[in-house]
């Protein structure tokens, strides 16, 4: 009875109080941000989801779907405020010009969230039954779609709260999106075990309850095997603030900070700097290049460092790029970031707005991107590293390709874009769950934190301090074999989420 009395009270506010319905959405949307890292209250994302599904078995699926977008453009405005901080704090942008991109593209993402609701509506029919199959395939089908869409934005994926539950057991199988599944199915069931009685209850219960169980059993399952010597790794991290990073005076400090730190750990076979570590184009250090190449040979190191690649080929203009050194080895060997950001490292803008963006002092030149496929860097030791550029690691399938080839991960980044706020954390989160789903271990340097060693289970190994210089050693192994998202990438979950939405939209244009 207290049952029908809430879900008669939920279906008045609905229905006879829009607006405020629709409020309490977007709260509860940008409450799910405490989901993520730093806050990592992973028991909130089935408790702040399952009124949302249940408002999209009760109304049209117009007014479903605008609940959904409500939801998303909280998650997104409290999830990505960072957005601000690098664009007007670090960027110089004009404060309206900050805000209007930040809520222009947390509008954007948040109607990936209104296609989902509408689907789940329009295919549940009303039927707690029908919602537990349509719901969780809507949901990842659309967190997929932001992924690649546009050069796409995957961050905020359901399934990076749960890096450390029982779910997180699935990454190694289906991958990101196969934890987002997992946790929406379990949702959905709790919403099922409390709209229905008896045997159906029952199994709801059991259904809620089986992919945790599941992924506590895959969770002791060791897909990849350590080989070889421990390697011993240093990162170091600058910590120079971004906007004292491209002054001329601090050009020769941090030049001198990396070689210094890097001579005084003789015993480290492996040395990660982090993304553009020198505030500089290569071919205006070269002679320091050179030098750190001479040191890393002396002492039988590979230095792997970030720095702008100056490149002119084929008598083509000139072209520069986000690109990582790997000096020691007999030739030098580059990886090129390949998946640039969208206004931060390329302009996707006619002429006109970009000579506009020019006269207003914001940024308007393109880096070149780096193939979509590039050979893995090898050491002198014969190390095979697979590199991920700031947030290309947050793009699992475009990592396939190194696997199963690869020994070690190594992503460098920058975050001091973002200052003190969620997104380094966030961004730590990601790298966690590259390492599950690859089963390799994860080296991640940046610029003023969070630099961390990350096991191949995802565990956090050693983490650095924020906004100071650094420098960290540990040992980790190289990995062989794969995981069987290696092999099969986002197609087992993506095609199982199109299978069920087929299947139901099949049966509801035929009246079934």
């Amino acid at each position: 009875m207290a049952n029908r009395k809430n879900q008669s009270y939920l279906f008045s506010l609905v229905a006879d109080r829009p607006a405020v319905s629709r409020i309490i959405s977007f709260v509860i949307g940008s409450a799910s941000t405490l989901v993520f890292a730093p806050g990592e209250w992973a028991i909130l994302a089935p408790a702040l989801t399952v009124p949302l599904l249940f408002i999209a078995l009760i109304v049209s699926p117009k007014v479903a779907a605008a609940h959904f977008f409500w939801f998303g453009f909280g998650l997104f405005l409290t999830g990505t405020y960072w957005i601000y901080i690098s664009v007007h704090v670090y960027g110089n942008a004009a404060l309206w010009l900050a805000v209007l991109l930040m809520v222009g593209l947390s509008f954007i993402l948040a109607t990936f969230f209104w296609l989902a609701g509408w689907l789940t509506s329009r295919l549940s029919h009303g039927e707690p039954w029908r919602l537990f199959f349509v719901a969780p395939a809507a949901w990842v089908l659309v967190e997929w779609v932001r992924g690649w869409i546009l050069t796409g934005f995957p961050w905020l994926a359901q399934g990076y709260g749960q890096i450390d539950t029982p779910l997180a057991g699935w990454a190694p199988v289906l991958g990101i999106y196969g934890v987002s599944l997992m946790l929406l199915f379990s949702t959905a069931a709790i919403l099922v075990t409390v709209m229905t009685a008896g045997k159906a209850r029952m199994i709801a219960i059991v259904l809620m309850v089986l992919p945790w169980i599941g992924g506590e059993f895959l969770g002791i399952v060791e897909w990849t095997q350590a080989y070889g010597e421990p390697i011993r790794t240093t990162i170091v991290q600058g910590g120079v603030p971004q906007d004292r990073k491209w002054l001329r005076q601090q050009r020769q400090p941090t030049l001198d900070f990396y070689r210094t730190k890097t001579l005084s750990v003789p015993d480290s076979e492996l040395v990660i700097w982090p993304e553009v570590a020198i505030p500089a184009r290569h071919d205006q250090v070269e002679d320091y290049l050179n030098i750190i190449d001479l040191d890393a040979k002396r002492n039988r190191q590979t230095v792997l460092l970030g720095i702008l690649e100056y490149s002119v080929e084929r008598s083509t203009q000139p072209r520069i790029y986000n690109a990582v050194f790997m000096l020691g080895s007999e030739e030098r060997q580059v990886y090129r970031k390949r998946h640039l950001v969208p206004f931060g490292e390329y302009f996707p803008v006619p002429a006109k707005v970009r000579e506009w963006m020019r006269m207003q002092n914001l940024p308007y030149s393109d880096l070149a991107a780096g193939n979509d496929i590039q050979p893995l860097l090898t050491s002198a030791s014969g190390l095979k590293l697979a590199v991920a550029v700031c947030y290309e690691d947050a793009y699992g399938a475009e990592h396939l390709y190194a696997f199963p080839g690869a020994d070690i991960l190594i992503n460098v980044s920058n975050d001091a874009w973002f200052g003190d706020s969620v997104a380094p954390h966030q961004h730590l989160q990601i790298a966690r769950m590259r390492a599950l789903e690859f089963g390799r271990y994860v080296v991640r340097a940046t610029n003023t934190g969070i630099s961390a060693f990350i096991g191949p289970a995802g565990e956090l190994l050693k983490t650095g301090q924020q906004f100071a210089p650094q420098v960290m050693t540990a040992d980790i192994r190289s990995r062989s074999g794969t995981t069987p998202y290696a092999d099969n990438g986002n197609w087992p979950a993506i095609g199982f989420c199109f299978l069920i939405l087929g299947i139901f939209w099949i049966r509801s244009r035929a009246g079934i």
